[in-house]
């Protein structure tokens, strides 16, 4: 894990909190950055978004967008995985109840370290 955002409410869609904090703008032309289907609209804000192929209503995907879509997927699992191992640590997946302010980032940045240090230990 290299980037963590602030903590935020379960019921704030991912696409308004990328907005609110404007990550994207401060990414150069240059970088590529892949979504998901999720953020639609982005490519159309910025050159360097790439999402998946969509199918088209009522239309089948070509081949090439199958592909595309598939080689996108096997780059997805890679992120879910590391999701999935941060939240190998219960604290990080349970409710959480404390009123320390930052306390919730805190500990979230802990298991991402963790997290981290079992991939290089690996």
């Amino acid at each position: 894990m290299l980037v963590l955002s602030q903590a935020q409410p379960g019921k704030l869609h991912s696409q308004r909190q990328l907005d609110e904090a404007d990550w994207v703008g401060h990414i150069p032309d240059q970088v590529a950055v892949e979504g998901a289907l999720g953020f639609q609209g982005l490519q159309n804000e910025f050159v360097n978004i790439h999402l998946p192929p969509k199918k088209p209503r009522g239309k089948a995907l070509t081949e090439q967008q199958k592909q595309q879509n598939k080689a996108f997927s096997a780059q997805q699992v890679v992120y879910e995985h590391a999701h999935a191992g941060m939240k190998r640590d219960g604290a990080v997946s349970a409710i959480y109840r404390h009123r320390v302010p930052d306390s919730d980032d805190h500990l979230m940045l802990t298991a991402a370290g963790l997290w981290n240090f079992y991939l290089e230990a690996a």
